[in-house]
């Protein structure tokens, strides 16, 4: 993908805005199922929405599945076993090499480095990157901890994973993306996806506002976004709403940082029939970047760097047949100013 991404910032605290004054009620309790094989890294792995309550708190899943792959991959190519391993490192149990390699929970930086010399990888690059996993996997709570009980797996995932991405793909056919939402248009938007009993639309609203620092921040995510036409012409929450949030995706569009098209309604058939995703890409390495597939009732992880490359592909085949920059922007503008 022909995008110039920036080194991201860990300045959370002050980059992202949240309302201190508004105390969140608890979350319905919804089941969240990981499918059979989330635990390897080259499947799509089935997490819960932004409906479920987030039941801990240790770091991006996706990451810690990504580094636990890596590890175990590396042990195999040296033809370790879990007990070799096991007597050789001190402090490195049988069972918590296998919790470390399937990902379920935070992996200490001096384990990485242990377990990566005994494998005897050389590859700086790997070491560099695997490193950083588990020194940011700590880098959780932070702004949002407030709001937990709102918070599944997979809003936690894309919220962390937001925090330290470079640069953010997104397609969206239905609606304006998330991090380019007005809260009067989030609000609608959460109303009419969040259908459980007892969701706290506004403690959502104040989340997804939240996670739209990561444009603003000193160094701030390259966001581009293709929409379909028809997100641009709904009337969601009536023309004022609209106005709004036709009027913000100008102001966004003026950016250096964010690019949006427009997908025409009478455009021919094209990738974005399939639904709507969202690509990160991370700066360390290219095969950390990670696709979030939109789903009804859930949202797919896509993690194979094979997978996120035909993901990316797709997302410039998007593009290419989505209107120029500024034939998007004269449609955005004609519709604020029908409206208006």
């Amino acid at each position: 993908m022909s995008m110039e991404p920036r080194r991201p910032s860990w300045q959370l605290v002050s980059d992202f805005w949240i309302n201190p004054n508004r105390t969140p009620t608890k979350a319905p309790t919804v089941a969240v199922v990981g499918g059979e094989r989330d635990r390897q890294r080259g499947t799509l792995v089935r997490r819960g929405s932004e409906r479920a309550g987030m039941a801990t708190a240790t770091g991006p899943t996706v990451r810690r599945r990504q580094l636990g792959a890596e590890l175990r991959r590396r042990r195999e190519e040296a033809g370790l076993s879990h007990d070799e391993v096991s007597e050789t490192l001190t402090g490195m149990s049988q069972p918590k090499l296998s919790r470390i390699e399937n990902g379920r929970g935070a992996t200490k930086v001096d384990d990485v480095k242990k377990l990566l010399a005994l494998y005897k990888c050389e590859d700086n690059d790997l070491i560099s990157a695997l490193v950083d996993l588990a020194r940011n996997g700590a880098h959780r709570g932070m702004w949002w901890q407030s709001y937990g009980a709102h918070i599944s797996p997979e809003l936690g995932d894309l919220i962390t994973l937001e925090a330290t991405a470079s640069s953010v793909c997104t397609y969206q056919g239905a609606f304006v993306p998330g991090l380019l939402q007005t809260p009067a248009y989030a609000r609608e938007i959460i109303k009419k996806l969040n259908m459980r009993p007892g969701t706290n639309v506004e403690a959502l609203v104040d989340i997804r506002m939240a996670r739209q620092g990561s444009l603003t921040r000193s160094e701030p995510i390259a966001l581009w976004a293709v929409i379909h036409e028809a997100a641009i012409r709904s009337g969601v929450g009536g023309r004022d709403v609209m106005a709004e949030q036709l009027t913000r995706l100008l102001d966004r569009a003026a950016q250096p940082n964010i690019t949006i098209q427009v997908m025409p309604i009478g455009a021919p058939a094209h990738h974005g029939m399939g639904g709507a995703f969202t690509i990160l890409g991370f700066p360390q390495r290219q095969d950390l970047d990670v696709v979030l597939v939109d789903g009804t009732l859930s949202n797919l992880w896509v993690e194979e760097a094979s997978d996120v490359d035909m993901y990316g592909a797709k997302f410039d085949a998007i593009r290419a047949d989505a209107l120029g920059l500024d034939d998007s922007i004269t449609i955005i503008t004609d519709q604020r100013d029908r409206i208006t």
